[in-house]
């Protein structure tokens, strides 16, 4: 990979005027120019997010319904020869009655026993998704901040095409597992999205241009799941085979959406070949353009006063900061995204729940998240000061929902026939909440991670630290939370019962907004 992008970087190099003589046969940029190009740029990063985004999130209700099919044919041959997926789930099983023996909760009957154990299986299978993005995430970006963006993201947009193609020929298990390491190891899209849009964006904007990442997760997880289920019932059949260069290949069962999956992911590629330029060296390249627009732009009181500040912080100081702001954000991710991941328990054991009703309630969430992102998010005007309170509000928030799950299961029972009963109402309440958390901490921690690495304030050569690097921790230790919080989650949930699985999700939220009550959010002032 590293061959690859250096190759790809070399010759977009070459194809980049330097700085020198592109300015000095011309007359100095006005602003609005290189505005109208920044949002052009951050307008194809968006349509290649989405494109990314739903292709990711299409197979997310399709796990229990395709482990159950690998279970079904490969039940004929696990007594004679033991499978990836035999000896997973024997594993899988094996947890699953130890922790019903400390249980509290109610025995499980057989058909319900098969369902938990898809569910774990399809929990392990995400985890190891987070878990590969946490390995490889900082490597990408530290390889994006040597050969630049484009090169590294369209190595990655390659791995991300094999691992399409092999869901798509996946005959059994084992390869099915292989796609999603393949597709763990080369998901950088996210990371160097942001990288790109930080790149070409001055504090000033990035907010804004960052909660665009947000509307495209939003739109994503409303879109794709339901995008997958709806390919999903287009089932071929595992007899199908097709003919490729003179070999009969076997496709899998859910060939229409890995397909789907393979043409969204082809068609992003493409579009970000041929209309991505390179931004790692962007504000290198127009330094005049930018001074001008530094001058013209208009700015906060705050924003000239955390300007000034981070002037003067030292490298060690920037430095500590961005780790204070990672740890925040894998314990946010560990607490929030075990949260998230049993919602769909606590409906199905509480209110006997359908498929189609916890689609409701999230599409509801992403829905709203979306709204949220797209208006009250972007419309923050100040760059500094906005994501510190929507990170302050947006993990009290948090809080707030986790208490009010933790107390649903004691007030009644879902009222088919009322929208307003006690358990409709707290439900929904959480759900908002939820909503307004995912459209607020995730973004507004990652605009704080790009100033402290802005070259506007990195003056001092032997403290200067680049955006693809920092981004890439950051996103790597958020990755981590992701694989830990809802195996522990889980695992609490099942033990102790949701109440228990809550009320500590609350404790650890209020513990995060403490830390950053007494840490980041003390040290930034909002005026």
């Amino acid at each position: 990979m590293r061959k690859m992008v250096s190759t790809i970087r070399s010759k977009d190099h070459q194809a980049r005027p330097p700085a020198s003589l592109a300015s000095a046969g011309a007359t100095s940029p006005s602003p609005p120019s290189k505005r109208l190009s920044s949002k052009r740029i951050v307008r194809i990063v968006f349509f290649a997010l989405v494109c990314d985004l739903l292709a990711f999130t299409m197979p997310l209700p399709l796990f229990p319904r395709l482990i159950d099919n690998f279970v079904l044919e490969e039940s004929k041959f696990a007594p004679f020869s033991p499978t990836l997926l035999s000896r997973t789930l024997h594993f899988v099983r094996t947890l699953r009655a130890k922790l019903f023996s400390y249980s509290s909760l109610a025995p499980l009957t057989p058909q319900s026993t098969a369902r938990w154990d898809l569910t774990l299986l399809g929990g392990l299978l995400s985890s190891l998704f987070s878990l590969c993005q946490f390995v490889i995430s900082p490597h990408l970006g530290a390889l994006s901040d040597r050969y630049g963006r484009r090169p590294v993201l369209l190595a990655s947009m390659l791995g991300n095409l094999i691992s399409a193609l092999l869901w798509l020929f996946a005959n059994h298990f084992g390869v099915y597992a292989l796609s999603r390491l393949v597709g763990g190891l080369s998901e950088g899209n996210v990371q160097l999205s942001i990288a790109a849009i930080t790149d070409v964006t001055s504090p000033e904007e990035r907010s804004r241009s960052l909660a665009l990442v947000g509307v495209a997760f939003s739109l994503a997880f409303t879109l794709g799941p339901s995008l997958g289920a709806y390919f999903a019932s287009r089932v071929v059949g595992r007899v199908q085979r097709i003919t490729v260069a003179g070999h009969q290949l076997e496709i899998n069962s859910y060939a229409v959406p890995a397909l789907v999956t393979f043409v969204l992911l082809s068609i992003e590629t493409l579009y970000l070949a041929l209309r991505l330029p390179e931004t790692r060296w962007w504000k290198e390249d127009q330094a005049e353009e930018d001074k001008a627009s530094a001058a013209s732009a208009p700015k906060s009181v705050a924003d000239e006063k955390a300007a000034a500040a981070a002037l003067k912080r030292t490298p060690a100081k920037r430095q500590a900061r961005l780790k204070e702001l990672q740890w925040l954000h894998f314990g946010f991710l560990f607490f929030f995204s075990g949260a998230e991941f049993t919602l769909t328990f606590l409906t199905y054991t509480l209110f006997d729940y359908t498929n189609a009703q916890n689609g409701r309630l999230l599409g509801y969430i992403g829905v709203l998240a979306s709204l949220l992102q797209g208006g009250y998010v972007r419309r923050m005007k100040s760059s500094t000061s906005g994501p510190p309170r929507l990170v302050r509000t947006g993990i009290w928030t948090c809080f707030i929902s986790l208490v009010l799950l933790a107390i649903l299961p004691h007030v009644g029972s879902m009222s088919p026939t009322s929208r307003f009963s006690n358990a409709n109402i707290f439900l929904y309440s959480a759900a908002t909440g939820f909503a307004y958390v995912s459209s607020t901490v995730v973004t507004s921690l990652t605009a704080l991670v790009s100033f402290e690495t802005d070259s506007d304030v990195e003056n001092v050569k032997s403290g200067k630290k680049s955006h693809g690097e920092a981004l890439g921790k950051f996103r790597s230790s958020g990755q981590l939370g992701r694989a830990l919080g809802p195996l522990i989650s889980t695992m609490v949930y099942f033990v102790w019962g949701p109440t228990w699985a809550y009320a500590l999700g609350s404790i650890g939220m209020a513990v995060v907004a403490s830390k950053w009550s007494r840490g980041m959010g003390k040290k930034i002032k909002v005026k």
